[in-house]
């Protein structure tokens, strides 16, 4: 195992529940890492996507879909699959964690197995990829690296990365996915991968534990691959004499160029294997009781002298030896060869029975094991119960319980032992039962730099959402938090708990909205535009200051006397825009008495500053003389008129 100290990613808590230990292996894809489940106090390996990958559709749907697949196959050979989610910008796969190495570790050490060891590796490989077949998946990236020799003996298959239906007989368009040195040649010349694809690599695969190394080999990818397509895969025991025919002949049906002629899928591959080794091991009793057998030679009764027996060796090879004695001796000879015979048959019948019994035993009777399956944990509980019962599980009547935060209040979210254990058939389980989500103290945000508040809201537990609402507000400086709003967008700043793993948006400050006074309404609206808000003209009011078609301000639509709140990314700004100065007619009011005046011209629009002055001087009426500007003239609202009174 590799620890990485300078690895940013140990040590960290994962969405709150898995804290990462060390660093196991890193691949093209994610890196795998060695971590702890604190909910369920169990290890697991946890493997998380390269961050410059995250923002790749395509990568995260095959992420994704390795979930998918792997969940959907319970099965002893293939590698458990506990969960799949997202923590910020971290995508992960929370995997069964099996201490131990890969076939490709044993290949590198050992170079080549045994005829007994290959047969083995051959038998779990195709056990758990038939049930993969048998779900209609397709695994399409088989090779040493991903099958899995665990220190307590076991062998799975792991890494469905590049997983597909099988029904959906899926191109993989102009790249070629999986490791060159194993695909089929329908893969490398159409780029179509069905079960019988997988069948080539376990071929290739069978020929590389045999004999050490690969059948096809180049300085270039391109010349392997041109060889998968064009040339047929030679019999292992060119390189190493001492495979079997059987053998020679599984790999060159397994690796046929045309996929109607290799097994139709891994169970039709698995059967062969199985016959092959009862065979083998049926030749080694053979070889073990029968080496040689006496025939003597016909002579008359009662003569003597040489008789020969001819002995028949294992390679048929005939020879001559004389011997001595008389046919009686001989009869008595063959009469207790045939009784030893017929002992050796009857012991080999009752070890066959018995060896019959254990596997029934172990396999399908009271001492076989059951792995619980997945599909429990989002299920009532009367269902679950009906599943395990169904695998001969005692499941107990009494439930327990613990917070989830996204399995439903009242169904499964677990079981003990926990779900993807191997138990045995009859063995007692509790389900464990949801009571939603856990209510969390919420983290005060408010006035802290965005970066800041984010880390303080993932280590409360919670999810930062990858975005935050950029609010303008001339009272809070640049990047402080105003408030926190939750999935709802309902503030949260009247709340003191949250439920766990949910998503908090914090709202930041964008400062102070944009000046546009006494712009142009296109410059204003650029302007707007660039500060992230688009603007349109709203209602135009007159305005001696500012030209007519000019933005006096940006409308600010109070509501109940509040201000309007405005955040980057709104389209429905109005902007007030000025009509120029308003005209007014000057009324006749030459010779008018001033009481007359007055009214005419506040009726008119004119605002009456003036000193007082007496109605009525030296006893006769005041009248107006003369107006300036002048009667009938328009004039800005506001103009000053000079007013001359006759007698004054």
């Amino acid at each position: 195992m590799t620890v990485n100290s300078t690895d940013p990613t140990i040590g960290r808590l994962i969405d709150g529940r898995y804290q990462v230990r060390s660093r196991i292996a890193r691949g093209g894809m994610a890196t795998v890492y060695l971590a702890t489940d604190l909910r369920l106090e169990r290890r697991v390996a946890i493997k998380i996507m390269h961050g410059h990958l995250s923002d790749d559709t395509k990568f995260k749907e095959r992420f994704i879909q390795e979930a998918r697949s792997a969940a959907r196959l319970a099965h002893p050979n293939v590698v458990n699959v506990f969960d799949q989610g997202q923590d910020t910008d971290m995508a992960y796969l929370v995997m069964e964690y099996l201490p131990g190495i890969t076939l490709r570790d044993l290949l590198q050490e050992h170079k080549k197995l045994t005829t007994e060891q290959t047969l083995d590796i051959l038998e779990a490989v195709l056990a758990g990829l038939s049930a993969a077949h048998k779900a209609g998946i397709v695994h399409r990236d088989l090779k040493p690296e991903n099958v899995l020799l665990a220190d307590d003996g076991r062998i799975k298959i792991g890494d469905f990365g590049l997983a597909r239906a099988a029904s959906a007989n899926t191109a993989t368009g102009a790249a070629l996915l999986g490791t060159i040195a194993y695909l089929s040649p329908e893969l490398v010349t159409r780029g179509v991968a069905d079960t019988r694809s997988d069948i080539y690599a376990v071929g290739i695969m069978t020929y590389e534990m045999l004999t050490g190394e690969q059948p096809f080999k180049g300085e270039q990818p391109m010349q392997i691959a041109y060889q998968h397509a064009n040339d047929s895969v030679p019999t292992p025991s060119g390189k190493n004499p001492r495979v079997p025919v059987d053998l020679d002949e599984l790999v060159l049906w397994a690796t046929a160029r045309e996929p109607d002629e290799r097994p139709r899928d891994a169970r039709a591959m698995l059967d062969e294997v199985l016959s092959i080794q009862s065979g083998l091991q049926a030749g080694t009793a053979a070889t073990a009781t029968q080496r040689t057998m006496v025939f003597p030679t016909a002579v008359p009764p009662g003569q003597r002298g040489t008789l020969e027996t001819q002995i028949l060796s294992p390679a048929r090879r005939r020879e001559t030896a004389p011997i001595t004695g008389s046919v009686d001796e001989l009869s008595a000879r063959a009469h207790r060869r045939r009784t030893r015979g017929r002992w050796l048959i009857a012991l080999f019948l009752v070890l066959l029975a018995l060896v019959g019994g254990t596997a029934w035993y172990f396999g399908s009777g009271p001492g076989s094991q059951v792995i619980i399956p997945s599909s429990l944990r989002g299920t009532s509980v009367a269902d679950a119960r009906a599943q395990l019962e169904k695998l001969g599980l005692k499941v107990d009547s009494a439930t327990g319980q613990h917070t989830d935060p996204t399995v439903a209040t009242g169904e499964v979210m677990g079981t003990d032992p926990a779900i993807g254990s191997t138990i045995a058939k009859n063995a007692p389980i509790t389900l464990i039962r949801s009571i939603g989500p856990a209510q969390l103290a919420l983290p005060n945000v408010v006035g802290s730099p965005e970066s800041d508040a984010r880390r303080l809201v993932i280590k409360a537990g919670f999810v930062a959402a990858k975005t935050s609402v950029e609010q303008f507000d001339a009272k809070v400086p640049i990047d402080q938090v105003i408030d926190d709003l939750d999935a709802n967008g309902k503030s949260l700043r009247t709340q003191s708990t949250y439920s766990e793993a949910r998503t908090i948006q914090l709202v930041v400050s964008a400062g102070p909205l944009p000046i546009v006074n006494g712009m142009t309404v296109s410059a204003a609206e650029a302007k707007l535009s660039a500060a992230g808000l688009g603007a349109t003209p709203g209602t135009s009011v007159y305005d001696p200051t500012v030209p007519k078609g000019d933005v006096i301000k940006i409308d600010p639509q109070t509501t109940n006397g509040a201000a309007r709140i405005f955040q980057k990314g709104q389209n429905d700004v109005l902007l007030i825009t000025s009509r120029g100065p308003q005209m007014v007619l000057i009324p006749n009011v030459i010779n008018q008495t001033w009481a007359n005046a007055k009214v005419l011209l506040k009726n008119a629009g004119f605002n009456l500053k003036y000193s007082p002055l007496a109605d009525v001087g030296n006893g006769q009426l005041v009248t107006v003389e003369s107006v300036d500007p002048g009667a009938g003239e328009s004039v800005p609202k506001g103009t000053a008129l000079t007013i001359k009174f006759n007698g004054f």
